[in-house]
């Protein structure tokens, strides 16, 4: 297990950090997206999509629940769990299917998926800090 800490200073180091972690998960994998409204975890996403070849808008699926994109052959997944009012939800929009081994899945809010949505390789931790915003970065393994 390898723990990160990152200072984001402004909304560009967000979108930095992000594309840094696309290249880092490309192959795939189940990242969670933990933080207060606000936090920053939306722009993180963007800076994901955008550092793995996403050039259009990237919205929050609040209301839609999972966003797909199909980026250089990699399925990835956007989960906004917020909405949710039990996990059993999930199973009625097929979230298993998802989750697959050349799949990269993002999901905010994961606490509400509670034991329907696998553990994490990554859990992202974001917190504001003054003006910017601080991440923490909790691998699931040694990901030096």
């Amino acid at each position: 297990m390898t723990v990160e800490h990152v200072d984001l200073p402004d909304e560009a180091a967000t979108l930095a950090l992000g594309a840094s972690l696309a290249k880092r998960l490309a192959a795939g994998g189940c990242v969670y997206l933990q933080g207060d409204l606000g936090a920053g975890k939306t722009t993180l996403v963007r800076g994901m999509l955008r550092g793995l070849g996403h050039e259009g808008a990237v919205k929050s699926p609040t209301y839609t629940i999972v966003e797909p994109y199909e980026l250089g052959g990699v399925n990835i997944y956007h989960f906004d769990l917020y909405r949710l009012a039990d996990p059993e939800e999930l199973e009625m929009i097929g979230v298993r299917d998802y989750f697959s081994p050349d799949s990269l899945c993002l999901l905010e809010w994961p606490e509400r998926g509670a034991g329907v949505v696998p553990s994490p390789d990554l859990t992202i931790t974001l917190a504001v800090d003054g003006h910017g915003r601080k991440a923490t970065l909790d691998w699931a393994y040694d990901a030096s």
